[in-house]
C-alpha cells in the first residue's frame, strides 16, 4: 500500500510540474519570446534531464539490488545453473550498454543545450568509428548467441536411455501427466480416441499403453535425468517450471521435449527456504484463454530414485481404473492386457467389460 501511495505521489508531482511548464510556455507565447527566454528555458530543461538521469539510475539499481531475492528464484536443476549464468552474463552486458547510452544521451542534452553563440560542427562520416561500433557489438552478440545455442542444443538433445520419461498434456484449463508402467515405455496415443475418460487418447491396441497411468501431480526423482514429452489438446500452452528453469511450448498436433536433472528435492527446498509449506509448481506461460490463470500443477520431487520408484509401484494403471475399455483391446490380447494392467483375473467387472 505504501509503495502505491509513493508511486501516486510521484505521478502527481510530475503532473503538476508538467502543467506548470505548460502554462509557462503558453504565457511566453502570448508575451513573445526572445533569445534569453529560450536559453533560460533550455537550461532549466537540461538540468531537469540531468536530475532525471541521476534519480532514474539510482532508483533502477536500488530496486534491482533490494528486490533481487523476490525475482531470482533458487535454481534446482543442473542445466539451470548454466542457464542462469548465461542470463546474468547477458544482463551484465545489456545493463552496462544501457547505462553508458543513458548517461551519454542525457549528457549531450545538457552539454549541447541551446546557445546562440555556438555553431555546430559537421563531418560527413567516420569509417573507423563506424567499424568499431559495428564490430564490437557483433562480436559480443555472437558470443552470447552461440553460448545460448550450445545450451539449447544440450537441453533438446536426445535423453539418456535410462532417463525418466513423463508425458505432460495441456488443455483448457488444466494439466495432466502420463507415466509409463513397469516397461518404462509410453504407449501410443491417437487424438481420435480421446473422450471423457480416455483423455490421453490411449491406443489400447498397443501393448505399451496397458500399464500407463495418470497422475494429477508431477512427480520427479532427484538426481536422475527427466525427459518431458509435451503436447496440447486444444490451443498452445507452455510448460513453465521456474525453479528448474524449464520452459517449453505445448503445441497441438506435435510433441515437444525438454530434458533436465533436478538437484533439489521438495524437502531440500523446504529446508533451504525455511518454509515448511513450500511446494514446486508448474504453470502455463502462454495466455490460452479466460481460465489461463488456473493452470497450476503441483510438482513433487522425491529425495531419491528409490523413493520415486516406490511411488511408481504404488500407482494403478489407467486401464485397471477403467476396465470398461478392455473392449478396445483386441480379443486375442485381452488376457495379456489384464495381466499387464494388474486387473485381477477373477474380477467379474473386468470379464463383463471385456
Amino acid at each position: 500500500m505504501l509503495t502505491l501511495i509513493i508511486v501516486l505521489g510521484v505521478l502527481l508531482v510530475l503532473a503538476i510540474l508538467y502543467f506548470i511548464f505548460r502554462i509557462g510556455n503558453l504565457v511566453s507565447l502570448v508575451k513573445g519570446k526572445d533569445d534569453s527566454d529560450i536559453s533560460s528555458s533550455n537550461s532549466v530543461n537540461a538540468y531537469l534531464l540531468m536530475l532525471f538521469m541521476i534519480v532514474g539510475l539510482v532508483a533502477f539499481f536500488w530496486y534491482s539490488i533490494a528486490h533481487f531475492d523476490s525475482y531470482n528464484l533458487p535454481v534446482a536443476s543442473e542445466h539451470g545453473v548454466v542457464t542462469d549464468y548465461l542470463f546474468w552474463v547477458t544482463m551484465a552486458v545489456t545493463v552496462v550498454a544501457f547505462t553508458l547510452i543513458f548517461i551519454v544521451m542525457f549528457w549531450f542534452t545538457f552539454k549541447y543545450r541551446y546557445d546562440k553563440n555556438r555553431r555546430a560542427d559537421f563531418f560527413a562520416d567516420n569509417h573507423k568509428l563506424e567499424i568499431v561500433w559495428t564490430l564490437i557489438p557483433a562480436f559480443v552478440l555472437a558470443l552470447l548467441i552461440f553460448s545460448g545455442l550450445r545450451a539449447w542444443s544440450d537441453i533438446t538433445d536426445e535423453a539418456s536411455k535410462d532417463a525418466v520419461v513423463v508425458e505432460v498434456i495441456g488443455q483448457q484449463f488444466m494439466w495432466t501427466a502420463r507415466y509409463p508402467g513397469k516397461d518404462n515405455l509410453l504407449g501410443k496415443h491417437n487424438y481420435k480416441m480421446i473422450d471423457a475418460s480416455n483423455e490421453f487418447g490411449l491406443d489400447l491396441s498397443e501393448e505399451h499403453t496397458w500399464d500407463d497411468f495418470k497422475s494429477l501431480e508431477l512427480h520427479l526423482p532427484k538426481g536422475k535425468e527427466v525427459k518431458l514429452m509435451i503436447r496440447a489438446k486444444d490451443v498452445i500452452h507452455s510448460v513453465f517450471l521456474p525453479h528448474f528453469r524449464v520452459k517449453m511450448d505445448a503445441v497441438p498436433g506435435m510433441h515437444t521435449t525438454f530434458k533436465f536433472t533436478v538437484t533439489k528435492s521438495t524437502a531440500d527446498m523446504r529446508s533451504e527456504t525455511g518454509n515448511p509449506n513450500f511446494n514446486y509448481e508448474m504453470a502455463c506461460a502462454e495466455i490460452c484463454g479466460r481460465g489461463h490463470f488456473s493452470m497450476r500443477f503441483p510438482v513433487f520431487v522425491h529425495d531419491s530414485v528409490e523413493d520415486y520408484e516406490n511411488w511408481l509401484k504404488s500407482q494403478d494403471a489407467w486401464l485397471k481404473q477403467n476396465p470398461d475399455y478392455l473392449k478396445q483391446v483386441p480379443a486375442e490380447k485381452r488376457e495379456a492386457a489384464i495381466v499387464k494392467a494388474g486387473i485381477p483375473a477373477d474380477s467379474q467387472d473386468a470379464i463383463q467389460a471385456a
